[in-house]
C-alpha cells in the first residue's frame, strides 16, 4: 500500500513591505579612522546590495530612510556630501532600476532640495513610473510628524470645504492622505547600529509593524542580514490586537 507523503512545513511568511532606518555610517568610518564621507559612501553600496537582495527575497516594497528633515542640522559640508552621493546613486542606478522593472517612489519634501537634484528625482520617478515589479521608496527630507500634520490639514481643509464629513474621517481615509498611500501596510521596520528608536520615521505606518533593532552598522548590512531579519519576522506571531 502506498504511504502518504510526509507533511511539509509551512513556508515562513515574507513581509510585503520592509522599511529600514539606515544608521551607523559615521560610526563605521570612525572605527576605521576614516572620514565620515567614507562611511556614507559605503552606506550607498549597502543600499545597492540590500535593495537587490530585497527583490531576490520576494519583498514587494522596500522603504529606506535616506535623509530626515532633522538631518539639515548636520554640518553643511556633510549635508553637501550626502546630496552628492544621492546624485551619484541616481545617475548610476537609474538604468538598472528601469531594466529590473523597479518603480522608484520618493516620500518627504524632496522639492526643498536643490533644483538640479529635484529634476533628477522627478526624471527617475517618471522613467520608472510604468514599471510593475518591486517598489523602492526613498525617504528624503522626511519627517513623520510633519507628514501626519500635513495629512490632518488636508483633511481639515476638505471638511471645511464640504468635500468630506468630519465624522466620515477614519483610519483608512487618514492613511490615504499620507505620502505612503497605495503601498502595502508596513510589515517590518529594521534599524541598524543598535539604536532603539524610530527617529520620526513612519510613525503612523509602524502602528502594527514588527520592529527589529540590530547591532550591525549599516555599511555592513547585506543580503544575509536581511534574510536573517526576514527569518525573525517569520517566527513572530502577529495578533494585531487580538488573541
Amino acid at each position: 500500500m502506498a504511504s502518504n507523503p510526509a507533511p511539509t512545513a509551512e513556508a515562513a511568511p515574507i513581509p510585503r513591505h520592509v522599511a529600514i532606518i539606515m544608521d551607523g555610517n559615521g560610526r563605521w568610518a570612525k572605527a576605521r579612522r576614516l572620514p565620515r564621507l567614507a562611511g556614507h559612501k559605503q552606506g550607498v553600496e549597502a543600499v545597492r546590495r540590500v535593495s537587490r537582495a530585497a527583490r531576490e527575497q520576494g519583498i514587494e516594497v522596500l522603504t529606506l530612510y535616506a535623509f530626515s528633515s532633522e538631518n539639515w542640522r548636520r554640518p553643511e559640508e556633510e549635508v553637501r556630501d550626502l546630496m552628492g552621493l544621492l546624485r551619484h546613486f541616481l545617475r548610476n542606478e537609474l538604468k538598472d532600476l528601469v531594466a529590473e522593472n523597479v518603480r522608484l517612489r520618493v516620500i518627504g519634501d524632496y522639492r526643498a532640495l536643490s533644483g538640479d537634484l529635484v529634476a533628477m528625482i522627478d526624471d527617475a520617478i517618471e522613467r520608472t513610473a510604468s514599471n510593475s515589479g518591486a517598489i523602492l521608496v526613498i525617504a528624503l527630507n522626511y519627517g513623520a510628524q510633519a507628514e501626519i500634520v500635513a495629512a490632518a490639514r488636508r483633511l481639515a481643509a476638505a471638511a471645511q470645504a464640504g468635500e468630506v464629513a468630519p465624522e466620515a474621517i477614519d483610519e483608512t481615509m487618514f492613511s490615504d492622505a499620507l505620502t505612503t498611500h497605495g503601498l502595502p501596510p508596513l510589515d517590518l521596520l529594521i534599524r541598524t547600529s543598535g539604536e532603539q528608536r524610530l527617529s520620526n520615521f513612519l510613525l503612523w505606518q509602524a502602528a502594527y509593524a514588527e520592529l527589529l533593532f540590530v547591532d550591525t552598522l549599516w555599511p555592513d548590512f547585506d543580503g544575509e542580514a536581511l534574510a536573517d531579519a526576514i527569518a525573525q519576522f517569520g517566527r513572530r506571531q502577529r495578533r494585531f490586537g487580538g488573541l
